[in-house]
C-alpha cells in the first residue's frame, strides 16, 4: 500500500481539522511548501493535498500552492477541494497535479462527472466522504441520508474505478481505523480506493496491511505524522503485509503493494 502524507491548505498555511469541522483547526506549517518538503525529504512518494478553502467555498482557492509544491519537489500529487467545473479539473492538472479528486460535484452533476471521465478518465478520483455511514458533501458541512455504498456502487456503474474513502467521524481523532468498515468498503469497489480516518499510530497502519485487501491502495495520513507519531519510514514499512506461513515445501508468498 502506498502512503500519502495529507497536506490541507486553508488561508495559505497547512492545517488539520477535526472531525471536517472548519472551526477545529490547528496550523502545522505557515507554508504548505514547507510542509510537503519536509514529508519528500523523510522519504514520502506521494502527497495528498486538500484546498480546504476550495472545498468550503466550491471552486479552486489554493492551485498556485500546488503549482509552488510540484515545481519544487518530484513527487506524484493528488489534489481535492473545490473541483466543480471541467475548467477547474483542467487548471488543477496544469498546476502539476498528477491526479484530481472529486467531491460533491461527481453526486450532484452527471454531466460534469461524464465530461470529467471523459477528457481525464485515468487521472479521475472520486473521494466519498462518511459521516454514520452516510455521504456527506458541500466541503462535509452537510450529510445526506445516502448509504456509502449504493454511491459507490452508483458511481462505479458511471465508470469511477479510484475512490478516496473516508471516514470523517474519526477524522483528526488519531483512534484509529474502523477495520470491519474497510472491509465492508473493500467488497463493494471494484476498482482500487485509497482510506483515509483516524490513523493514530504505526500500528493502525500495520492492522489495515494485515486486512489484505488488493483494493485497498494506500493509506491518507495527516495529523499523526504532523505529531510525529511514527516516521515516514515507519509508515512505509508498516505497509507492507507480513508474510504468509510457508506451505509444506514451500517457501510462502509475500503480498506485493500495488501502485494506484
Amino acid at each position: 500500500m502506498i502512503l500519502y502524507p495529507a497536506i490541507d491548505i486553508s488561508d495559505g498555511k497547512a492545517v488539520r481539522l477535526v472531525q471536517g469541522d472548519f472551526d477545529a483547526k490547528t496550523v502545522y506549517d505557515d507554508d504548505p511548501l514547507d510542509a510537503a518538503r519536509a514529508w519528500v525529504d523523510a522519504g514520502a512518494r506521494f502527497l495528498h493535498v486538500v484546498d480546504l478553502d476550495g472545498a468550503k467555498s466550491g471552486e479552486p482557492k489554493n492551485l498556485h500552492h500546488l503549482e509552488r509544491i510540484t515545481a519544487d519537489l518530484q513527487v506524484p500529487v493528488q489534489i481535492g477541494g473545490g473541483l466543480r467545473s471541467l475548467s477547474a479539473v483542467r487548471a488543477a492538472l496544469d498546476a502539476g497535479a498528477e491526479r484530481v479528486i472529486l467531491g460533491t460535484a461527481a453526486f450532484t452533476d452527471i454531466d460534469f462527472l461524464d465530461d470529467v471521465l471523459g477528457a481525464f478518465r485515468e487521472r479521475v478520483i472520486v473521494s466519498v466522504d462518511t459521516r454514520g455511514g452516510m455521504v456527506s458533501t458541500h466541503g462535509w458541512q452537510e450529510t445526506t441520508t445516502i448509504p456509502a455504498a449504493a454511491v459507490i456502487e452508483q458511481l462505479q456503474n458511471r465508470g469511477v474505478k479510484s475512490f478516496v474513502y473516508s471516514n470523517v467521524d474519526r477524522d483528526g481523532m488519531l483512534q484509529g481505523p474502523d477495520l470491519d468498515e474497510v472491509r465492508r468498503v473493500a467488497s463493494v469497489v471494484r476498482g482500487r480506493f485509497i482510506y483515509s480516518g483516524g490513523i493514530g499510530k504505526v500500528e493502525d497502519l500495520a492492522a489495515l496491511a494485515a486486512l489484505r485487501q488488493v483494493n485497498l491502495g494506500g493509506v491518507i495520513v495527516g495529523k499523526a505524522l504532523y505529531e510525529h507519531r511514527f516516521t515516514i519510514a515507519e509508515a512505509h514499512d508498516a505497509l507492507v503485509p507480513p508474510r504468509r506461513p510457508a506451505g509444506p515445501g514451500g517457501r510462502g508468498d509475500l503480498f506485493k503493494p500495488g501502485r494506484d
